[in-house]
């Protein structure tokens, strides 16, 4: 298992980002790497959602934590030729209004199990660009969070 997370600070309300990060359909506007997401099926905790990944790779990913505002995580598995259902990816996105200083304050988490040693250690060695991304991600938020 491998684990990569890092925070913001988002001056928003926590409701506001929370419209955002809890939307399919709004991944692809803050969440480095998709092209596109949508659901497939349900609401909240359960639905299910097709996410594809600017290299062009689709995973169909579950909602397995919910919790309105706080709180939405979800596993990918990766779909397609020649993928590995024992490699997944959970993604956490956890909430909390700053109280100080007002906004929200956004933990972003991603939980990785490669399929086999090989793909850990190439993994590990991307670990800088996988923090990167996040980064990234935390700053596209902000700005839409902010706009919204």
């Amino acid at each position: 298992m491998i684990l990569v997370e890092r925070s913001a600070h988002v001056m928003a309300p926590m409701e506001a980002v929370w419209d955002v990060v809890q939307r399919a359909e709004q991944l692809p506007a803050w969440l480095a790497g998709v092209r596109a997401a949508e659901v497939l099926s349900g609401e909240g905790f359960g639905r299910r959602q097709l996410v594809q990944a600017g290299r062009g790779a689709a995973h169909e990913a579950e909602v397995i934590a919910y919790q309105e505002p706080t709180l939405i995580g979800w596993r990918e598995r990766a779909k397609g030729a020649g993928a590995r259902a024992e490699a997944r990816t959970e993604i956490y996105v956890q909430l909390t209004a700053d109280e100080e200083e007002g906004g929200t304050i956004v933990r972003l988490i991603v939980v990785r199990w490669p399929a086999g040693p090989v793909k850990a250690a190439l993994l590990r060695l991307g670990l800088r660009r996988v923090g990167a991304d996040l980064e990234d991600s935390l700053a596209r938020l902000t700005d839409l969070a902010a706009v919204g």
